[in-house]
Formats: structure tokens, sequence, C-alpha cells
């Protein structure tokens, strides 16, 4: 089994469409999609069309259930939320909170149990961003069977592997390498590189190997379109990996 595991492209096609020539581009086929799909000042309906028409095996984000609870108040000022349209909101919909791919890969977005939850990274009290302890990871991964284990919403790319020989993968962002985030306390996410990210996962001889990509495409594009939104944050991030 060889596939690709992406996740958190925040509507930016620019870096959707590069990770998806530089997997082609390694005959790898097969992906799966671990949320955030769409949430950003970014192309919305464009990589909400592209990713539809693929039809990747997906889980839902927090972000994108915070776009279907905006839909369900009827109305909002976002960009995102306003190029979307209901046959958008239907798909995301449509996505499940966590999904099991060929028996033993298990889907979700940030936790088994909590789509906003930091897993293999944490925020500190004084606002570091570090890896989590590994007593801290296991327990989120009890009663979890499945010996590849994919998660998101951290935006970095990391591999634990567990004292019983599961794995736990974060492939990184596609489309957004730094972000700031308010809670519990105000910290900063930054990749340092505008590249976007993802993973190849290759089984053999049961052990599951991974590779870690970075790849780059025009982020500038992208960082334009976010300044024009008015997301400074977003258009530094997207330029450098890095929120000034």
């Amino acid at each position: 089994m060889r596939f690709a595991a992406i996740a958190d492209i925040h509507g930016n096609c620019f870096a959707l469409q590069a990770v998806l020539a530089d997997a082609a581009d390694l005959g790898v086929q097969e992906f799966v999609n671990l949320g955030d799909h769409v949430s950003g000042p970014l192309e919305a309906a464009k990589t909400a069309d592209l990713l539809m028409e693929l039809g990747f095996p997906s889980v839902r984000g927090d972000q994108d259930r915070r776009l279907l609870e905006l839909q369900k108040v009827g109305s909002s000022k976002r960009s995102d939320f306003q190029q979307l349209s209901e046959t958008h909101f239907d798909w995301l919909a449509s996505l499940s909170a966590t999904l099991v791919y060929h028996d033993d890969v298990f889907l979700c977005h940030a936790t088994p149990t909590d789509d906003a939850k930091f897993w293999l990274d944490q925020a500190t009290a004084d606002g570091t961003v570090r890896p989590s302890g590994r007593e801290e990871i296991e327990a989120e991964a009890v009663g979890l069977k499945a010996s590849l284990i994919l998660c998101g919403h951290t935006h970095i790319q990391r591999v634990v592997r567990l004292p019983d020989g599961r794995l736990i993968v974060n492939p990184g962002s596609v489309g957004l390498p730094g972000f700031r985030g308010r809670g519990p306390v105000p910290y900063k996410v930054e990749i340092g590189t505008p590249h976007a990210s993802y993973a190849i996962i290759e089984r053999k001889r049961d052990a599951w190997s991974v590779t870690l990509r970075f790849v780059p495409y025009d982020s500038r594009a992208a960082a334009e379109m976010a300044q024009h939104a008015g997301m400074s944050d977003w258009a530094s991030a997207l330029a450098s990996g890095w929120v000034d």
C-alpha cells in the first residue's frame, strides 16, 4: 500500500495543485485528506471544487465545522463563507470527524475525540509550541487498533512511534505554513519555509515507511491574495513560513 496524506489546505489551491503534481511525479495515485479544506482568505470555492472532483477519503476539520456552524446562523462576512455555494456546504456536511482507510489506517483532524486539540505538539503556558510527551500522546491513542494513525491541525510535520509499534503521523500543512493561535494563551506556529507540506506513506514488509515532503510553489501569489484580503498574518506566513 502506498498513498499520500494531506491536511490543512485552507483554500490554498496554488499549494494543493503543486502537491498533486509532486505526488504524480513520484507515481503516487492514492490520497487521504485530514481536514480544514477551505477556510481562509484564498480560493475556498476553487479548492472545494477540486477536492470534490478528486473524491479523496476525507475527514472534517475544526474550521470546516466552524463554516458549517456559520451556515446554520445564515450569514457571515468571511470571504471563505461568501465564496462557498450550497453544494460546497453539503459536501463539508457529508464528511465525518474520523474515518478508517483500508481497514488499518485511522484518520482524524486533530485527535480521535476532539477536532481542535493539539496532539503530537502542544502550546505551553508561556506560548511556546513544543512536542508533546510520550504519555500525553499515548493517552489520546487508547482504544485505537489501527497500526497507522494520521492527524493534522497543528500544521507541524511529526512522526511518533508508540511503544506497541503503532505509528502516528502528522503530514503538516499543504496550504498554511504558519499561524497565530489564541488559546489557552497566544502562541505562534512557524514552519520557517513557505513550502507546501505533505507525506508519502508506504507499507513494506508489514512496517510503515514515511517520507515527509516540502514542495515549492507560487507562494508569492498566495501571499498577495491574502494581503489583498487584509490578512497580513496569513500573507507573512505564506510568503516566508514565519508570522510577523
